[in-house]
């Protein structure tokens, strides 16, 4: 979508998904854990369906007594993405490297838990000039104070906040293009009431194709 005129595009941002785990969300008390989970998996199969490249971390998940992978809904959505495991809360130092290997500088970033591991990560980004947006619907912090907190931290740093369906949008403004058709499954899916609305659209934009054949 080379004429789209907002900051984030689909050919110039990358998501990274910082340790959305088990045993790492349950300590998350900043959102509802189904909330969280439908949030994740509807960002990533929107990712996915517009092949968006996708950076996925994990912390401890190998190596251990005990395993930690990502989250259901998140593996299920990006099955073809192996996370990169490591053994710091930053995840940058790990994760450089295959964020620079897409060539892009806008990153679409969110991570449990919001201000520990998301914000060292987004603010050693920021350091060495990237665009950071969190996507702060997709992050969970161990208390409502402390992802706020750490929201706070990140704007102050420099990054922008943003919810999955914000980035959605700002993916595919022209609803009338093929791109836009590739995310309605999963908004409708994950989408809560802007999901109604598009499961609704599409069923009038049907009924106009069956009358008019």
């Amino acid at each position: 979508m080379s004429d789209n005129p907002n900051e984030i595009t689909i050919d110039n941002s990358v998501v990274v998904l910082v340790d959305h785990q088990p045993w790492v969300a349950f300590s998350v008390k900043s959102i509802d854990a189904g909330l969280l989970v439908n949030n994740l998996a509807g960002l990533a199969a929107s990712a996915k369906a517009l092949d968006v490249p996708t950076v996925l971390t994990t912390v401890g998940a190998e190596g251990g007594v005990l395993r930690d992978p990502s989250i259901k809904g998140l593996a299920d959505a990006l099955p073809d993405v192996t996370p990169i495991d490591r053994v710091s809360t930053n995840a940058w130092e790990d994760i450089r490297g295959a964020v620079e290997a897409t060539g892009r500088r806008t990153l679409l970033i969110a991570g449990l838990w919001t201000e520990v591991c998301l914000a060292q990560t987004a603010v050693s980004a920021i350091a060495e000039g990237y665009r950071v947006f969190f996507v702060s619907d997709c992050s969970g912090g161990m208390s409502v104070e402390a992802h706020e907190d750490a929201k706070t931290r990140l704007v102050q740093a420099g990054a922008t906040p943003i919810n999955w369906m914000a980035v959605i949008c700002e993916w595919t403004p022209d609803f009338t293009t093929e791109e836009r058709n590739r995310v309605n499954p999963p908004v409708m899916e994950h989408g809560s009431m802007a999901g109604l609305a598009v499961e609704y659209l599409v069923a009038q934009t049907d009924l106009v194709a069956q009358t008019e054949s």
